[in-house]
């Protein structure tokens, strides 16, 4: 349907993002604790993932956000694999994605574009404490930017983008790419993972006319109110939200911690905020996103 149509639809009515990809894959018996995560089942079990996407249209997402936030030259090689998968994966997130939308009859898809911090495996990107700088992060991004851009996606989810290096990066990589994105960052209070100001990350962003929306992800439920307000306060774009269930990572453990605390009543704080694109992140489901459909509605 395109960018175009998206942002059309959001003039009328707020659209609903998909949920966790990864929780309703190991849901499934998918294995999603190895370094590629759900990229992994996106090698393996491609057939699953087209019914995560299917099982979230059907319980009222708008949006459907791929599998290729993990995959990467530099991750899929530290994972033993050609770096020709890597183009062939990227590929095959959008085609699945796409399937869903097609059957569902309705909706657009979001070519996920993870932080470098995701290729590590180890948390960085709730750190964003790598060592490359602008130009370095560009062209670690470049390729997949650019393969993601033609692979027939209706727009990109550069998404949890910790750093306003990688902010900058991402952002100048979309000149000339031939697609536009909105992009989320994951943030702690008002700032970013590196400390810097949460303003000065969505200003940056909503600069650019390849970016049709900023925001958050990836970060408690009780951080989106603050960070719609602000992000609210710097641009007049769409604000994008989709925050985990409230839960915790432990990079090292490769597992979650403490109690769920989504609660879907909060999104209707959120869209009056401003927030017109809202799902659900890491531990979130079909459920919460019915909820979150039936909160918007």
């Amino acid at each position: 349907m395109g960018d175009a149509a998206l942002l059309s639809t959001l003039a009328n009515r707020p659209l609903v993002i998909d949920g966790g990809l990864g929780t309703l894959l190991a849901d499934r018996g998918a294995d999603v604790s190895a370094p590629l995560w759900s990229a992994q089942t996106l090698l393996d079990e491609p057939d699953a993932v087209h019914a995560v996407h299917r099982d979230y249209f059907a319980a009222g997402a708008d949006v459907a956000v791929t599998a290729s936030y993990q995959v990467s030259d530099s991750g899929f090689a530290a994972a033993g694999r050609e770096a020709r998968d890597t183009g062939r994966m990227l590929a095959r997130s959008v085609e699945l994605a796409a399937r869903a939308r097609d059957e569902a009859g309705r909706g657009w898809v979001a070519a996920s574009v993870g932080p470098y911090g995701a290729s590590l495996a180890d948390g960085s990107e709730y750190r964003g404490d790598d060592d490359l700088d602008v130009a370095a992060l560009r062209a670690w991004h470049h390729d997949r930017v650019r393969i993601l851009a033609d692979s027939g996606a209706d727009l990109l989810a550069v998404e949890t983008i910790p750093s306003l290096r990688e902010l900058e990066a991402l952002v100048l990589e979309l000149e000339g790419a031939g697609i536009r994105a909105w992009i989320s960052v994951t943030p702690d209070g008002e700032r970013l993972r590196t400390g810097e100001p949460l303003a000065d990350a969505f200003g940056l962003a909503a600069a650019s006319d390849r970016v049709i929306a900023v925001g958050v992800n990836c970060c408690p439920p009780e951080q989106v109110l603050g960070a719609v307000r602000i992000a609210r306060s710097v641009t007049e774009k769409p604000v994008v939200a989709y925050p985990n269930s409230g839960e915790t990572w432990d990079a090292a453990a490769r597992t979650w911690h403490g109690t769920s605390g989504f609660d879907a009543d909060l999104v209707r704080t959120w869209h009056a905020a401003g927030a017109s694109l809202i799902g659900g992140c890491c531990r979130t489901g079909p459920a919460d996103i019915s909820a979150i459909a039936a909160a918007l509605a």
